[in-house]
């Protein structure tokens, strides 16, 4: 297994399609984590200046100034993902070995408690319109709420398939998720908690990956057919997409620069530029 993390703007390869002449990446250095197992999920607090890599049984935190671990958090069996809720002090892991989210207080690392999901939570995210965290219970086909100030399960909402990743849109009152083995998407209604709309994604298949600009109402998505779909948040229409490389799992948005990022598991990341609206 890999024992250490590129620190890049850019990796092994990067396909670029772009209106305009992007920023050049490059890598500048890794970060050591040591250890045999794998990791999923890299999540960042930008105000903390940390970031916060599953590892297997654990969670490796990492000072991104200094470039070195600072703390671990124990205890979180088969970790997939870490949801992040700065305004509450707490991060929640989805402890998918176990079937269990862990509440940690982000300022010592300190586990809180445990809360019982459905089976295989993988995917998971704040959603802070309502304070709520979404845990995506991928064998059990089932999203978990919960309550993050309470930490009590305040809905279990039923999917039509595999879910995979998700993204928040707290203005418009949804979170959408890829239902990775019925190429579609949901959106679902975070005041109801119940599923408002489903969208096919043809002509891309089984999603992977999902980004969000809340500015423009796009959602990026990976898809394991080789492609990056744009795909407007109102309403799911497919806009646009883009040639990505194999084994896509997670995507970024850059709302600055208007750049969409797919990275693919054969050592490449794909960037796309988003044009405006009208364009």
């Amino acid at each position: 297994m890999l024992g250490s993390l590129l620190v890049c703007l850019g990796l092994a390869a990067v396909r670029v399609h772009a209106a305009q002449k992007p920023p050049e990446y490059r890598r500048i250095g890794e970060i050591a984590v040591g250890g045999d197992t794998g990791w999923d999920y890299l999540s960042i607090d930008p105000d903390a200046r940390r970031l916060y890599v599953t590892h297997g049984s654990h969670i490796v935190v990492i000072d991104l100034d200094a470039g070195r671990t600072v703390g671990d958090i124990p205890d979180t069996p088969g970790v997939h993902g870490f949801a992040i809720a700065r305004d509450l002090g707490r991060g929640f892991s989805s402890n998918g070995a176990e079937a269990k989210v862990s509440v940690v207080e982000l300022a010592t690392l300190k586990t809180l408690g445990k809360i019982g999901t459905q089976e295989g939570p993988d995917a998971i995210l704040y959603e802070p319109g309502r304070k709520e965290v979404y845990a995506f219970d991928g064998r059990a086909h089932a999203a978990t709420v919960i309550s993050a100030p309470t930490g009590e399960v305040v809905a279990t909402l039923p999917l039509p398939g595999k879910p995979e990743f998700a993204a928040a849109d707290p203005a418009a009152n949804r979170v959408f998720v890829n239902i990775e083995d019925k190429n579609e998407i949901v959106a679902i209604d975070t005041a109801q908690h119940q599923i408002a709309n489903t969208w096919p994604i043809a002509p891309g298949e089984s999603a992977s990956g999902m980004a969000f600009d809340a500015t423009q109402h796009r959602l990026f998505i990976g898809c394991e057919n080789k492609l990056m779909l744009m795909i407007d948040s109102t309403n799911g229409k497919v806009i646009a997409s883009v040639p990505i490389g194999s084994g896509v799992d997670a995507n970024a948005f850059d709302p600055e620069l208007h750049l969409a990022f797919s990275s693919n598991g054969e050592g490449t990341v794909t960037i796309a530029h988003e044009g405006s609206p009208r364009s």
